[in-house]
């Protein structure tokens, strides 16, 4: 048998209490005087001895129930399997799950308020010299610390909702890390969570070395519908132009949601209003129609009435109206007659045209659609720097020149993994068919005909090792391409297999070309994302920024202000942001006085799936071991008696303590000394 607390061994001391009452006992008795004491010594030595033996059982009694309390305090048990390990310090991680779930509501308060209670009471089960690591879902510097037992506590207390999402794997790995720190002492682990079946990440396995104590709070399954996410049609957008925003509904229960009404605001004023029923675990994509717009930044937020989940009932959204699209024209020396007629037909767009070898690099970035044409050798930095435009998302046009140098537009196109010009091929040929399920043919046509007035090809470049991600938009009646499109990155890359003159096609006279031209001009764009999602870490990228001490460069939102780390790249700004962002809604990022863009931020659509893991999952995911216990099942002591300490022993002697005490008053009160009876002599 061992003791948690030999040191309260010392108090067996007062045992010599009891003792000494029982040497020196200093009763008084009453002198009786006889004339002849013969008859009474029988009666006097029997007393005698019944007093004797009675005091004895009594001093025996208590000096044992004093005893039994003693060990009671040293906490006394037998060693179980963990024996080796008693009385060295304990480490003990406690993860108190706080995401939005957790808001739900039980017998005991909210799910959050209860797994509060329960790490308090983890912690007041283990030793005073033991210390804690408290860990949520917010993963802050402070909690990369051991706390003794009252400095829990108090963080304990400080835990709010946050809107962070964190795997099992993700968990377990940040509680090791710091307890792997520390050698030589025990180690525990606990999680207390409602075990969202998000927890557990897409097929997650956590590895863990040490017995994980899992406390599953209950929480009902509730019906709850939100949004999951929201697109724009048009990639530019116009002033006073109609706009289609689709939205796309999530139902994360299993019944139908009928008629949930759904509010669309643009900049504080109502543009949309619908009503939608959605299937049980059912996606539904609905559009919503508005127009009206001014130019500058639009600020939009879809409403849903959902009851009674309503963490996730808004999203938010921005995106920017343009007064201008700025095109930039590059050529060789002579502009070309049939672009310049295209963009200066609408005011929309804003032209600049330059030569080949006077392009402003740095500038790049800021025209969403660059367009190269009757170049005859493109350099290799030209060819560099446009690689990167349309990697950063720019999108690019190329013409190829009548007098092309074959050889400079195999190395601009081919590191982009785009056909290039090959031989010139000089039969007369005819456009056979128009790929009308691509994006830049959409909206063109009210309905196409049957035998439609397509361009005729005198003669055109090959295109050479085109790849299988090539988008053709025009086909000849040969097979051959005559418009193709690309993805590169974040841009969009068309390449031409004519040159932009009479010589080659009637393309730049066909009814085509303008429409053809202005819809991809008006998909271009360096697009910004319309929203970003909280605790999801996403690298945000904006125009070029420089922060000064004297310009800092800030999110601002209300009265509140952060401070986001910058990283200058080719063409833009990254902006990385702080962990103190965790409120939803829409942010200002302002440089001095000046808004250089708007940023929306929704919660993780993860935590609106309320549904659970249950006993048989979480085992899938701890392989190794684990200790699962349902949260009104808890019990302290029968975890940490089972791992710490062996079979406890201290309710036992509690009991027998109170039996010796009672012992003592049955003996004090029911043993009489005087039953005897003294016999005269004959």
């Amino acid at each position: 048998m061992h003791f948690l607390y030999p040191a309260f061994l010392f108090a067996l001391f007062t045992l010599t209490i009891p003792v000494l009452v029982h040497l020196f006992n200093f009763r008084r008795y009453k002198k009786v005087y006889f004339s002849n004491v013969q008859f009474l010594k029988e009666v006097q030595e029997q007393q005698a001895s019944r007093r004797n033996i009675k005091e004895r059982l009594i001093l025996a009694a208590r000096m044992l129930a004093l005893a039994f309390l003693v060990f009671a305090f040293a906490r006394p048990f037998i060693p179980g399997k963990d024996s080796a390990d008693a009385g060295k310090q304990q480490l003990v991680s406690i993860f108190v799950d706080n995401s939005y779930s957790m808001q739900t509501l039980n017998r005991e308060g909210s799910l959050l308020d209860e797994a509060k209670q329960k790490a308090k009471q983890i912690a007041s089960a283990y030793a005073i010299n033991d210390r804690f690591q408290l860990l949520t879902q917010d993963f802050e510097g402070k909690h990369q610390r051991l706390l003794n037992r009252e400095e829990f506590n108090d963080a304990v207390d400080a835990v709010k909702i946050s809107p962070q999402s964190r795997s099992i794997a993700q968990i377990t790995a940040r509680q090791q890390s710091l307890l792997g720190m520390t050698a030589g002492a025990l180690k525990r682990f606990y999680i207390i969570s409602d075990f969202q079946k998000n927890i557990g990440g897409k097929a997650d396995t956590a590895k863990t070395d040490v017995a994980m104590n899992l406390i599953q709070l209950s929480a009902s399954e509730l019906p709850n519908v939100a949004v999951d996410s929201v697109w724009l049609l048009n990639a530019t957008h116009r002033p006073g132009e109609s706009e289609k925003l689709m939205v796309r509904l999530r139902n994360y229960a299993g019944k139908a949601a009928e008629k949930i009404p759904l509010k669309l605001l643009i900049n504080g004023a109502q543009k949309s209003l619908g009503s939608f029923t959605v299937g049980g675990r059912a996606i539904q994509v609905d559009t919503l129609t508005f127009s009206g717009l001014q130019a500058g930044w639009q600020r939009g937020e879809i409403q849903l009435q959902d009851n009674p989940v309503t963490f996730d009932n808004s999203f938010y959204f921005t995106f920017n109206v343009n007064s201008k699209l700025p095109v930039l024209l590059v050529d060789g020396g002579t502009p070309n007659k049939y672009l310049n007629a295209v963009f200066t037909a609408d005011p929309f767009f804003s032209i600049k045209r330059t030569q080949d070898g006077n392009v402003d690099y740095a500038a790049l970035n800021t025209y969403p659609l660059v367009v190269l044409s009757d170049i005859d050798n493109v350099s290799a930095g030209l060819a560099q720097q446009l690689k990167i435009y349309v990697s950063k998302g720019g999108t690019l046009m190329v013409f190829p020149s009548a007098e092309a140098e074959l050889l400079s537009y195999q190395a601009l196109l081919k590191p982009m993994g785009a056909a290039y010009p090959g031989k010139t091929i000089t039969e007369a040929n005819k456009v056979s068919s128009l790929n009308l399920q691509s994006e830049v043919f959409k909206n063109i046509f009210e309905s196409f005909p049957q035998n439609p007035d397509l361009p005729l090809v005198k003669k055109y470049y090959a295109l050479s090792g085109a790849s299988k991600q090539a988008e053709n938009l025009m086909k000849l009646q040969t097979g051959q391409s005559l418009w193709e499109g690309y993805r590169l990155g974040k841009g969009k890359l068309y390449v031409a297999a004519v040159a932009l003159n009479e010589d080659f096609s009637n393309l730049p006279v066909h009814a085509l070309f303008v429409p053809v031209m202005f819809r991809v001009a008006l998909l271009s764009g360096h697009v910004q994302s319309l929203f970003y999602t909280l605790g999801s870490n996403q690298a945000i990228e904006t125009e070029p920024l420089q922060s000064t001490e004297k310009q800092v460069v800030k999110l601002v939102k209300g009265t509140e202000s952060i401070i986001p780390d910058l990283k200058q790249q080719e063409g833009g700004t990254v902006l990385y942001l702080p962990g103190q962002l965790n409120q939803t809604g829409i942010y200002e990022l302002k440089k001095q006085d000046s808004t250089a863009a708007v940023l929306a931020f929704n919660d993780n659509r993860s935590e609106s799936d309320l549904s659970y893991l249950n006993r048989n999952d979480l085992a899938k995911l701890f392989p190794q071991k684990s200790n699962f216990i349902a949260g009104d099942k808890f019990n302290v002591n029968n975890i940490n008696s089972a791992e710490n300490s062996g079979l406890q022993l201290w309710k036992l002697c509690i009991i027998l303590a109170l039996i010796f005490l009672a012992a003592e008053t049955m003996l004090i009160r029911f043993y009489k000394t005087d039953k005897s009876i003294a016999t005269q002599a004959g």
